[in-house]
């Protein structure tokens, strides 16, 4: 199997129907394969050579699909570069991964100097935009138009697709080792447990393109016959104007980007009827959010994805059948048609249902491993099993609930505190807009439930009231002990809390605690 042939497929089917559109540019399949030949070419004539890595440091849009079909096209191995990086973190991803030639478009040229300064490896920069390319940097549409097409290199099975680079909050980032074997089951075994995406619909892309959720949401839409639209960055009014006008009928989005839709304005003036699907995942979501996105999204078919980018990154699915079902509501769903899970103790044993422990995964959609880190990917990847370091337990019918990520559990007074039970308490309380909660010291009780909450209205609310509001949800042991009240939580790019930075901001020691041995959720 290989990932260019969903390219090839799309054109023996629809060659002349509109496969991207972009800020009011369309291409049809055939034009787009065309410009992906030319510009593997051209990768090759930069001194690209199999297996060589080829960067991408860009906002979403219609040219990042080409790239990351060129690469591998040209031989090449494709290395997304995630975009909330600081140019630190950004250089040293490059450097680790050995990257020959960088795609930049206009929202990171500014970094150019600094990442030609400190990632030796780079031979060549190229620019992604409409402007004249800055100097020093090759222009994108002048290598298609220099360049005549060539024939795919017919990368696929074991052969490296991609090196995906999670963390770099703490510690150094991990580069995620996938093939095109990989990428490919976990999208087909998706999508063969349940209807994801419309058949011939319009997918938008408003999540990173660097992000493996929307990543993998692009190989399926090619394998559903979509159309993609593109979305440069998330913002509510964007995504609603982008749905009315070009009729999206299915989108990936976080808990975080389905929240401030369903609180913008432009909702409720907005046509957004042609909406069908809704595939969510990356942080738990409070069902609060939940229940006001079916409200908002009355006809929407809402689906859960639970894995993370060493997975491909899907390992469980919640279906929209599923969502129909309010005892479900807080689930993770069930493993997908190619993946197992168990539940194992702090010995690698498998616990009875019910009982909580590590999730593990085993599949072909198991990454090879982490690039040039051969320890920590014996530690992480036991007898075929991936360690996903997340904490939870499996229903007697198979539904897996992810209670906490296990560094993130809170032991207080002797009993375990899952951080998202708490979360998803506070969240019911029409004062709370969003809340993470974590562990502090506590000379009493070891550590005690600390609470960061965002407040929905200008006054923040009465610690007394919500403490008084969680006793009717949860168990005494835990409510938080104490509060904190800010304008906005620290998001990562894929959506989630950056809990570490929170703790780090009461516990100066936590970003080296907590360096480079955890994986990154989907």
């Amino acid at each position: 199997m290989q990932l260019t042939q969903l390219l090839h497929r799309a054109v023996q089917h629809t060659p002349d129907r509109m496969l991207t559109t972009f800020g009011g540019r369309t291409r049809t399949a055939s034009e787009t394969m065309e410009r992906v030949a030319r510009l593997a070419a051209a990768l090759r004539a930069q001194g690209v050579r199999p297996n060589d890595r080829v960067g991408i440091l860009a906002l979403n849009s219609d040219r990042y699909l080409e790239v990351l079909f060129a690469v591998p096209w040209a031989g090449a191995v494709v290395n997304p570069v995630n975009i909330r990086w600081s140019a630190a973190e950004i250089a040293f991803s490059l450097d680790d991964c050995r990257t020959d030639v960088l795609f930049v478009d206009d929202a990171f040229a500014h970094l150019v100097p600094v990442l030609r300064e400190r990632v030796p490896t780079l031979r060549a920069l190229v620019y992604v935009g409409d402007d004249a390319a800055p100097a020093g940097m090759t222009d994108m549409e002048a290598l298609i138009a220099s360049s005549d097409p060539v024939e795919d290199a017919g990368r696929g099975g074991d052969d490296i697709f991609g090196v995906f680079y999670t963390g770099g909050t703490t510690g150094h980032p991990k580069g995620v080792v996938l093939s095109h074997h990989n990428m490919l089951t976990s999208a087909y075994g998706s999508l063969a447990t349940t209807d994801l995406f419309t058949s011939g619909g319009v997918l938008l892309h408003a999540a990173p393109m660097f992000h493996l959720a929307d990543l993998t949401s692009l190989i399926m839409g090619f394998m559903r016959g979509a159309s993609h639209a593109f979305a440069p960055t998330f913002s509510p009014e964007g995504v609603i104007a982008l749905i009315e006008s070009v009729r999206v009928t299915d989108t990936v989005l976080v808990p975080t980007m389905i929240q401030l839709l369903v609180e913008s304005p432009a909702i409720a003036t907005s046509d957004v009827s042609s909406l069908q699907r809704i595939v969510y995942g990356a942080s738990p979501i409070a069902e609060a959010t939940l229940h006001r996105a079916f409200a908002v999204f009355a006809n929407v078919r809402f689906t859960q994805a639970y894995g993370m980018t060493e997975l491909g990154p899907i390992a469980t699915l919640l279906t929209a059948a599923d969502h129909e079902d309010p005892a479900l509501l807080r689930a993770a769903g069930r493993p997908v048609a190619h993946a197992s899970l168990r539940i194992v103790d702090a010995e690698g044993r498998e616990v009875p249902r019910g009982t909580v422990g590590e999730v593990c995964v085993q599949g072909d959609n198991v990454m090879q491993g982490y690039w040039r880190r051969p320890e920590l990917t014996d530690a992480t990847i036991v007898a075929g099993w991936m360690r996903t370091g997340d904490a939870g337990y499996l229903t007697e019918d198979g539904y897996l609930f992810v209670v906490d990520r296990i560094k993130d559990m809170i032991v207080s007074g002797g009993e375990n505190v899952y951080s998202s039970e708490v979360e998803n308490a506070l969240a019911k309380h029409p004062a709370v807009q969003s809340c993470a909660v974590i562990g502090l010291p506590d000379d009493a009780w070891g550590e005690r439930v600390h609470a960061v909450v965002v407040a929905a209205e200008e006054e923040a609310p009465d610690a007394e009231a919500l403490r008084a509001f969680c006793r009717a949800h949860i168990a005494g042991y835990k409510i938080p002990r104490s509060f904190e009240f800010t304008d906005s939580l620290p998001i990562s790019a894929a959506g989630k809390v950056l809990k570490t930075e929170l703790r780090a901001r009461h516990r100066p020691d936590e970003a080296h605690r907590s360096a480079a041995t955890g994986v990154e959720r989907l």
